[in-house]
């Protein structure tokens, strides 16, 4: 097993992206709204795949795609998620880890197959989506290797793993040893419906001063706070964790530890082509400038950086050199 220390542990839904082009013909013949994402069985899932044509598969899920954009950016990153033992499970394990992100968490044996989003994409660039969490929903503490969970420096958990009661066990879990292990935790509230499903969790957790590092957009922080304008609910939460990152796409990023603030806009962008990820690599950024000890604000601009990168093309997947675009525009 590895003995090297890493930077960041992520931790959420391993799914895979099954990104294939078609018209409008079999979004109509599927009856599928065209720009929709939508949640379906393992039966679903096996009879689209096999009606889809020919598709690029690419490991994805929130944390992965942070693991990801952590690793381009010279970070040492490790990856916590569950696959099967299937065809798009391997496909997953050697994606992820042939960038050099540590993915150690073993295969599921029998039961529903790993996780994949099925992606439609028109002529007119519009994706329509089908997900099927799968596997990734039964992570459970068994499959946490502890010692990984107390090599890093910090643990970043995905909010969407929160969902079910398993996985959300394994992340309590993770929290414990990596504060028993005198490292930091970091958490990201992921989506907005997440936070109105699992509002009084959230804050329960917050609460519990078991959060070094909250991570959010603006519409989560208001919805988690309560509060109207974004100024307080800014203000109200950072009362409550030690380091609290908000972004605002095109109106930047603020981050607030105790009485330090620091803000910085949104890197510009020829334009923007699709937004998947653009939180991810965001978050990727950020705790790729921490771990290297740079400012709260050089971090926002790193963070600034990746998700300007990712928002620029298709897919959550940097496509540019990450640590060449920070080195021209921070050094």
């Amino acid at each position: 097993m590895p003995d090297t220390q890493l930077d960041v542990l992520c931790i959420g839904n391993a799914i895979v992206d099954v990104i294939a082009a078609t018209d409008d013909a079999f979004l109509a013949a599927e009856g599928l709204d065209k720009g929709s994402m939508r949640l379906i069985d393992a039966d679903e899932a096996t009879r689209l795949y096999g009606r889809m044509g020919p598709g690029r598969e690419i490991s994805g899920g929130s944390a992965g795609n942070t693991a990801a954009g952590l690793a381009m950016l010279g970070a040492r990153a490790g990856f916590v998620g569950q696959v099967a033992d299937d065809q798009l499970g391997e496909v997953y394990r050697h994606d992820i880890s042939s960038i050099g992100i540590e993915f150690t968490t073993p295969v599921q044996q029998g039961g529903v197959p790993t996780a994949r989003s099925l992606v439609l994409v028109t002529p007119d660039a519009q994706r329509t989506m089908n997900t099927f969490l799968g596997a990734a929903q039964n992570l459970n503490i068994d499959a946490l290797d502890e010692d990984q969970v107390r090599r890093a420096r910090i643990v970043y958990l995905e909010g969407y793993l929160w969902d079910p009661e398993t996985p959300r066990a394994a992340m309590e879990r993770a929290i414990d040893i990596a504060r028993a292990a005198g490292n930091k935790v970091a958490f990201t509230l992921s989506d907005s419906f997440c936070v109105s499903r699992h509002r009084d969790g959230f804050n329960a957790l917050i609460d519990s001063g078991r959060l070094d590092i909250l991570f959010a957009n603006e519409a989560e922080i208001v919805s988690l706070t309560g509060e109207a304008d974004f100024e307080a609910a800014v203000a109200a939460a950072a009362r409550r964790v030690p380091l609290l990152v908000v972004t605002r796409g095109e109106h930047g990023a603020v981050a607030v530890s105790g009485d330090e603030r620091a803000q910085v806009p949104a890197e510009p962008v020829e334009t923007v082509v699709d937004t998947t990820g653009a939180g991810d690599l965001f978050a990727a950024g950020f705790l790729a400038g921490l771990s290297q000890q740079r400012s709260l604000r050089d971090s926002l601009h790193m963070g600034a950086i990746a998700a300007a990168e990712v928002i620029s093309h298709y897919g959550a997947r940097p496509e540019a050199d990450l640590k060449a675009l920070v080195e021209a525009k921070l050094g």
